[in-house]
């Protein structure tokens, strides 16, 4: 990936770059995983016979207890418990449902075996969203931090992975950039 470049204005705007196969099969497969962590959190939602006769739907109450999935679902707010509670029960839904639409389109507009890729502006902010939902998850697996070293020691196990996050924040500024840019 030689980052994003953009084209067109207004609404005939478009970002385009291009991965390689190795690329895209990663892409593919942190996506995969963030929807299946997603999916696997929405699952523990309660059932709730008030929600089926009004559409509105309820989510678990309490905060993930794996530390990736609750980097990505955090507390709405830590003053109240039992506000934190409700709050979460109420808006976790949509937030799942968000994260999971913004990662499908990353997976519908892959190239699966690479190569070149155009989006809308309205695709790129999924693109954007799905990208650092991907990032908070991977570096906190991974323990990142400002004081983490750009390389860790080849025996730490944690060093390929790392390089995988710089690469992902590259893409993700890469396109920031170019987005902003047509604003």
């Amino acid at each position: 990936m030689n980052g994003w470049k953009r084209s067109g204005r207004g609404d005939r705007v478009r970002f385009t770059t291009g991965f390689s196969g190795e690329e895209a099969a990663v892409l593919r497969g942190l996506f995969t995983e963030i929807r299946q962590m997603l999916a696997g959190r929405a699952a523990l939602a309660p059932a709730d016979e008030l929600a089926e006769l009004t559409g509105i739907r309820t989510g678990p109450t309490s905060r993930p207890t794996d530390r990736v999935l609750a980097r990505l679902l955090p507390d709405f707010t830590t003053e109240d418990s039992d506000l934190a509670a409700g709050l979460r029960s109420l808006h976790e839904p949509e937030l799942i449902e968000a994260k999971d639409r913004a990662a499908e389109t990353v997976l519908d507009t892959l190239p699966e075996a690479g190569g070149r890729l155009e989006l809308t502006a309205a695709q790129a902010d999924d693109w954007l969203a799905a990208l650092n939902d991907v990032r908070l998850a991977l570096g906190t697996a991974l323990d990142v931090s400002e004081d983490m070293p750009d390389q860790l020691p080849e025996d730490d196990p944690r060093s390929q992975h790392l390089g995988v996050y710089h690469w992902l924040t590259y893409v993700q500024d890469s396109l920031v950039r170019v987005r902003v840019a047509a604003l």
